[in-house]
């Protein structure tokens, strides 16, 4: 199945709520002298907010030109023109990229920077995508510890990303799941989720970082009825409330282990507050409007037709745009979103 066609579904989650129902930088190699403690690997989960490549090139739309144009020049498998926001704290810790799991055995030598399970398009359960969800990107890892690819000693010294949840909510309204139940399936999401966190933190994870959702109503999916013009209220309740859910889960869990093993890296906030320029220094010119959109509301971002011709355009400069398609933040909207989160991502590290 394309991704463009779960991007579709997740559309159709926001129209509902609108309705009122309801990143590789390549890194120096060598660890930030100042930090003593600063993890020795990144170990990431979730979906195409980090996935940097483990989606197969003949359904994932990261695949195709022009995603890629920023860096590395082609499509490199990322959500974006260019870097993602993993990418960004990768070099924060002074590390490579750690690779898609998809390409281990491409690069062995790069396994010592930890290893990216995440998967465009998947969630805590089962999604439209066919591609492991947050269980078994963790029975993976589980499975190279147990081949000795990597040891407990490992993850305790190293930083885990878990970037999960939206496609969860595209699919349940997709698969006609209703408001009144909602907030039931928002519990049952919730519980699997901690129960997740749970097990990283079992298999030695001693540093966890759990982004929230970003305010959906202001996701060019959203604001494009609105011309691009405003955020939809409605459809960032509806983050709300599950961001709520998940800074109360973090504080139980904390709580529990009477250590501040997990923390929130709060993407709600940093976006809201970046497209409506109340903070950082990078100003983006009609910041709800994405960079590459289809040439109607037919086709995606890397859509061609049956000749091959382009059914998207793309803006001249992508580093003047926040969004670079419908869902996913460009290079330069994820290195916005990097700076507004970094004093909290050194605190996680220094810890």
């Amino acid at each position: 199945m394309k991704l463009s066609i779960c991007l579709c579904f997740f559309s159709f989650f926001l129209s509902l709520l609108i309705s009122g129902h309801l990143g590789n930088v390549e890194g120096s190699g060598h660890r930030r002298r100042d930090e003593k403690k600063a993890p020795t690997a990144l170990f990431v989960f979730g979906d195409s907010y980090a996935d940097t490549g483990n989606l197969p090139k003949a359904v994932a739309s990261s695949w195709k030109q022009p995603y890629g144009i920023t860096f590395p020049g082609k499509p490199s498998g990322r959500f974006t023109d260019g870097r993602l926001f993993t990418d960004f704290l990768a070099k924060l810790l002074g590390l490579k990229s750690p690779i898609p799991f998809k390409w281990i055995k491409y690069a062995m030598h790069r396994l010592q920077y930890g290893m990216n399970f995440a998967y465009g398009g998947t969630g805590v359960f089962d999604t439209l995508v066919a591609a492991p969800n947050m269980t078994t990107q963790i029975d993976i890892l589980e499975k190279l510890i147990k081949d000795s690819v990597y040891t407990k000693k490992d993850l305790e010294s190293s930083l885990f990303l878990v970037s999960v949840a939206g496609n969860d909510y595209a699919y349940y309204i997709a698969t006609g799941g209703t408001f009144a139940g909602l907030p039931a399936f928002s519990g049952r999401l919730m519980d699997q989720l901690v129960a997740d966190l749970k097990r990283i933190r079992g298999l030695g994870a001693k540093r966890i970082a759990v982004t929230s959702l970003p305010p959906l109503g202001c996701l060019p999916r959203s604001t494009a009825e609105f011309s691009f013009k405003q955020c939809n209220g409605s459809a960032n309740l509806g983050a709300s409330y599950h961001n709520s859910l998940l800074q109360n889960a973090v504080a139980e869990l904390n709580k529990e282990t009477k250590a501040s093993s997990y923390v929130v890296l709060d993407l709600y906030t940093s976006f809201y507050d970046i497209l409506q320029k109340k903070q950082g220094t990078k100003k983006f010119s009609s910041p709800l409007k994405p960079c590459c959109q289809g040439v109607n509301s037919s086709f995606f971002c890397g859509d061609v037709d049956e000749k091959g011709v382009a059914m998207y355009k793309v803006c001249r400069d992508p580093t003047s745009a926040f969004f670079w398609d419908t869902v996913h933040p460009t290079q330069a909207g994820w290195n916005a979103v990097y700076t507004s989160l970094r004093s909290t991502l050194e605190h996680i590290i220094s810890h």
